[in-house]
């Protein structure tokens, strides 16, 4: 059992929190499962109130929703449950902002799998997952990462519209590498009317970008190539090339490689831009970007979370004259923009 914390004095509990962590995880995944944020959002306040929206046990909501409290999720006053703001914004349903649709990737019983074998990872250097490979087609994982994290990448979608100045609705040709859910490029779309996006990846997974294409009102402007981003004609004359998550999957070389496709794709005075997880040089801060490493190393053979420094070089050497960083408000990520010479 923890032992309480004592000023100066090191007790047992990070250890015991951090081999329990497992806990959270499957307590939010269940809070979503269960739609609880959207029913105590609804005035559903106390544990017998959602239980009867959610169809649980009164004790197991009451317990949960306890849980959720101490974790910071909900607050309690007088056995009455509230969202915090954080919930009420990401979490419940009718938030126009909700990311619950992400526990359907990250809160899966394959996104903790891997994990256990994290041992050997480490030993290994790169993940001892099959499917570590990603430069090779795995419809069922990428299908289910594009249908579970496009809300997730509104803020750096719009972000990088306004960096790009897309409301002056200048022509642009826009290349969108490993589109996946297309939401970086349907935003582009949806903010400058004279924007046309190609989109790259596996047909599978842009079967998820047109539909999103479709939804937003961009399909007549929004057309695909299937296959893969180091071997598929990437065609010629963008203006823009995004490439959204993607680096960290792979080595050095393996990006350069890639950079230098996009280099060759750009027309001269063109744009890339790529949106990553970028720790500082002392690669522990800020800590999300820095433990994203972490996350590359049980999940692929070679990906890893680079500081800016390595991509200025694998950029500069794939051609790239500058490259600058730009932080997203409000996001764990940074957006790079390289440009092409003129």
């Amino acid at each position: 059992m923890a032992t309480p914390s004592t000023a100066g004095r090191p007790t047992p509990e990070r250890i015991f929190h951090a081999l329990n962590a497992f806990q959270q995880t499957a307590v939010l995944r269940t809070a979503i499962e269960l739609d609880l944020f959207t029913a105590i959002g609804a005035d559903a306040n106390s544990a017998a109130a959602v239980a009867a929206k959610t169809g649980a046990s009164e004790k197991g909501v009451r317990i949960l929703c306890d849980y959720l409290t101490i974790q910071g999720f909900l607050t309690k006053d007088q056995g009455k449950y509230a969202l915090t703001q954080e919930s009420a914004i990401f979490l419940d349903r009718k938030s126009p902002a909700c990311l619950a649709s992400m526990a359907g990737f990250l809160g899966t019983e394959r996104a903790r799998s891997i994990f256990d074998s994290l041992t050997l990872a480490v030993r290994n250097g790169g993940s001892v997952w099959s499917e570590g490979d990603n430069t090779k087609p795995n419809d069922e994982f990428w299908v289910a990462f594009a249908r579970s994290i496009a809300p997730l990448t509104v803020p750096s979608s719009e972000f990088i519209a306004g960096l790009l100045c897309a409301a002056e609705g200048k022509p642009a040709k826009v290349l969108d590498i490993a589109a996946g859910h297309g939401m970086y490029g349907i935003i582009l779309a949806r903010k400058n009317p004279r924007a046309e996006i190609v989109a790259l990846d596996w047909p599978a997974v842009l079967q998820v970008a047109r539909e999103n294409a479709q939804k937003f009102g961009v399909a007549d402007r929004y057309s695909v190539r299937e296959g893969s981003a180091f071997e598929t004609d990437l065609g010629n004359g963008y203006d823009y090339v995004l490439l959204t998550n993607i680096f960290h999957h792979f080595d050095m070389p393996t990006c350069e490689k890639l950079m230098r496709r996009v280099h060759s794709a750009l027309k001269p005075g063109g744009k890339a831009i790529t949106l990553e997880f970028v720790p500082n040089e002392d690669r522990v801060t800020p800590p999300t970007a820095a433990a994203f490493s972490l996350i590359m190393l049980a999940n692929t053979d070679s990906g890893d979370a680079y500081t800016f420094a390595e991509y200025e070089k694998m950029f500069r050497n794939a051609g790239f004259a500058k490259t600058t960083l730009h932080p997203v408000p409000d996001m764990p990520q940074q957006v790079l923009v390289s440009e092409k010479s003129a």
